[in-house]
């Protein structure tokens, strides 16, 4: 399969869009349009629109937030499905296999989370008191006054 964007790459994308198309084929046997069947048409569009979205975003942070917002839409599909069961308008080996995905696909993306937080964590790191370390920014807003030592003074940076 030829891939056009990177986020088509993403496992979690292509078994978020799977879940699109598995619920196209079960919505159908729902009769009426009852609010909870627009519901997961809403929750399970929104999951493979956020990953793509949050793919494509450079800032870790952006990126943990659309993540986030897909793996919310995930558990709400999850949600959707449940009432669809409860209201008897689908039966539990039914949703089986949409509940199959979406575990998958909230998994992965709490992982993908996981891993930007860790990462939006170090680059805080090194963007804060890591450059008082290093003497770019002169003073060091740790020490008890906020100055230099007064040994050596200020660093220059070149």
């Amino acid at each position: 399969m030829e891939y056009w964007f990177e986020h088509e790459k993403l496992r979690v994308y292509q078994d978020a869009v799977a879940f699109v198309a598995w619920w196209a084929q079960v919505s159908q046997k729902i009769p009426g349009r009852p609010a909870v069947k627009d519901q997961l048409d809403r929750a399970s569009t929104s999951t493979p629109l956020n990953i793509a979205e949050g793919n494509g975003r450079h800032s870790l942070k952006e990126r943990s937030h659309y993540f986030t917002i897909a793996r919310g839409s995930a558990l709400e599909g999850a949600a959707c499905l449940d009432v669809l069961v409860a209201q008897r308008r689908l039966d539990v080996v039914e949703v089986e296999p949409g509940k199959r995905l979406l575990h998958g696909i909230v998994r992965m993306l709490h992982g993908l989370i996981s891993a930007q937080s860790d990462r939006v964590a170090e680059e805080v790191l090194d963007h804060g008191y890591g450059l008082w370390e290093r003497g770019d920014l002169g003073s060091d807003p740790r020490s008890p006054l906020g100055l230099a030592d007064p040994a050596t003074g200020p660093k220059q940076s070149i």
